[in-house]
């Protein structure tokens, strides 16, 4: 086992989560974060994260892009999605030759971050935290989720397992080979939570008064994923299988409601891609996220409505041309269900 240090770049909501727990876990690691305000926060009182057991606080090395170390062994990657090709970029020539980079992100980032490193030396991840920066080296940590490992090139490896079991202070990844299976299921679960976004209320809420939109939304997205031929995979309180087209109704209806409860308990109550744009005001990954969705669904001749008219409206509340309102989503259900439209 290499004594090198993981090199968590991206240290916001699920990089410096990880990072905390790999250092509470005894394991080597630095940070790397574009937020220079971020680094000095992380570099004077250290990475805190406070979740409902208490503030878990990690003193570990922290760096801006232009101060880090010149070579990097086992890289953690965490930045928003639409960063990924630029933070690839960057890693390229540092990445040592036996060295690898996890995409620890949203969406389906491997094949960008290959293009730069080699898929031999991409790690495939799925990681479904609920977790949040409230300021400057403070993560706030909403609860316990989901992680899956492999090989981007396929199976799994050694240095996936050792990942898995160096991350073992955070939870219990899945080693797998069909990561893209529950890439493709959170994709899903994805657009219902982004969907959450179009309002300003808390996600459940949302997700039970809006039913067909969630429901469409979710199968745009699998019949995609049917299409590729990936097998879909089960995490937390979602299982994919509820929400496919062809799934029973009254199955359905029990999923809703599960998931419902289950995200009525969680301490996260708004979804990222809301706080990006209440709070933070910062455009999304979300056009980055759904764009090799809708290229895939294209291809297979299908057709996106709801997933497009979701990214479109995404836009316009990045740029404050419109504002968030439940009508969004009312709008979404008439069109889920083919109700004709009134006047607006």
């Amino acid at each position: 086992m290499t004594n090198n240090p993981y090199t968590v770049v991206g240290a916001g909501a699920i990089g410096g989560t990880l990072a905390a727990h790999l250092h509470a876990q005894g394991v080597p690691v630095q940070v790397v974060d574009a937020d220079a305000r971020h680094v000095e926060a992380i570099r004077k009182n250290g990475l805190q994260i406070k979740g409902p057991s208490g503030v878990l606080t990690a003193h570990v090395p922290a760096f801006t892009p232009d101060d880090a170390p010149e070579q990097l062994d086992r890289v953690l990657l965490a930045v928003k999605a639409q960063a990924t090709h630029k933070a690839a970029a960057w890693l390229a020539p540092r990445l040592a030759r036996d060295g690898f980079v996890a995409s620890m992100q949203n969406g389906l980032n491997e094949a960008s971050i290959a293009k730069h490193v080699g898929a031999d030396r991409t790690v495939i991840a799925f990681v479904d935290l609920f977790a949040d920066v409230v300021e400057p080296g403070v993560i706030s940590d909403g609860g316990s989720g989901a992680m899956a490992l492999g090989e981007y090139a396929g199976q799994v490896s050694d240095r996936v397992r050792q990942l898995a079991e160096d991350l073992r202070h955070w939870g219990t990844p899945t080693v797998t080979d069909n990561v893209a299976g529950f890439l493709w299921s959170k994709l899903g679960f994805g657009a219902m939570l982004t969907a959450t976004a179009l309002a300003d209320a808390d996600m459940s809420e949302l997700i039970d008064r809006h039913r067909p939109a969630m429901n469409e939304l979710g199968a745009e997205v699998f019949d995609v994923a049917a299409a590729e031929g990936i097998r879909l995979e089960a995490f937390d309180a979602f299982d994919p299988a509820r929400f496919i087209r062809a799934a029973d109704p009254a199955k359905n209806a029990e999923a809703i409601d599960d998931l419902v409860k289950w995200l009525s308990t969680q301490t996260k109550t708004r979804s990222g891609i809301w706080r990006d744009i209440a709070v933070r005001q910062r455009p999304t990954e979300v056009p980055t996220q759904y764009e090799p969705v809708i290229d895939a669904a294209a291809r297979h001749g299908l057709k996106l409505p709801l997933i497009e008219e979701l990214v479109a409206v995404i836009r316009k509340l990045e740029t404050g041309s419109i504002a968030m309102d439940e009508e969004h989503l009312a709008h979404l259900d008439r069109k889920a269900t083919g109700k004709k439209e009134t006047a607006l």
